[in-house]
């Protein structure tokens, strides 16, 4: 082979490995003078089929609207009740109101922790009601909490009495949603559907404050007739109470 070909034989290898890396010295010196602009640009133009389309983006806003308007559902909600509780503080100068902050998951028909303590005048042994009624008597105190023991709770015994009637029972917590009310009479002449108002004897709780309303009957008990009593409020779902302190 003569020289002059094997001379342009090597230059067209060599030309041929550095190309390249002529190319890639060539994108980074034009990154480095656009910025990066470059990229971007390219990562647009190769993103572009996989944007939203007109449906999806009317479809996003669509699902903002609703949420925004749940927000705000939720919102005046918590306003109106925020507004009743402050009305029901008025009428009743002689309870605190107080917001539920904690509820323990495993005892959840035992006790509920308030955001209100002694410093609000709160004692142990206060009654406390939820929306309708009784749920549970004041445990122990903080100067910025309350422990509630509520009437669901197996360690809680309350005086009673059927208006209706005005036989009196002990109604005792048993760790479910409904208390167990044990007459003190063999003959209550109660029947489901009667009303459960705390009783007029008791020394722990204000009279006659409404508690709940007997679903079933046993008459055969022993030693005398016991009813399921539904509390009036809502025990399951207690997120503000008020606590008789005076």
């Amino acid at each position: 082979m003569p020289a002059w070909s094997w001379l342009r034989f090597v230059q067209g290898s060599s030309l041929r490995r550095i190309t390249p890396w002529l190319l890639v010295l060539l994108a980074l010196v034009a990154v480095r003078l656009s910025k990066g602009a470059v990229l971007s640009d390219a990562y647009a133009l190769l993103s572009r089929p996989f944007w939203p389309g007109t449906a999806q983006a009317e479809w996003l806003q669509s699902a903002r609207r609703v949420e925004d308007g749940t927000r705000l559902a939720q919102l005046e909600q918590d306003n109106q009740r925020l507004r009743s509780l402050l009305e029901l503080q008025k009428q009743n100068p002689n309870r605190v109101t107080a917001p539920v902050i904690s509820r323990d998951g495993s005892g959840w028909w035992r006790q509920l922790l308030l955001g209100q303590g002694a410093l609000s005048g709160i004692r142990a042994g206060q009654a406390v009601l939820g929306p309708g009624g009784l749920v549970g008597l004041v445990g122990s105190v903080t100067p910025s909490t309350a422990s509630v023991t509520l009437l669901t709770d197996p360690r809680s015994r309350v005086g009673v009495w059927v208006g209706r009637t005005q036989h009196h029972g002990l109604l005792t917590g048993i760790g479910s949603a409904r208390p167990l009310l044990r007459f003190l009479e063999k003959d209550p002449q109660a029947r489901p559907g009667d009303v459960v108002v705390t009783s007029p004897a008791s020394t722990l709780v204000p009279p006659n404050l409404p508690v709940g309303v007997i679903q079933t009957m046993d008459a055969n008990a022993d030693p005398a007739p016991e009813a399921v009593v539904q509390l009036i409020a809502p025990v399951s779902a207690l997120d503000w109470v008020q606590v008789q302190v005076r």
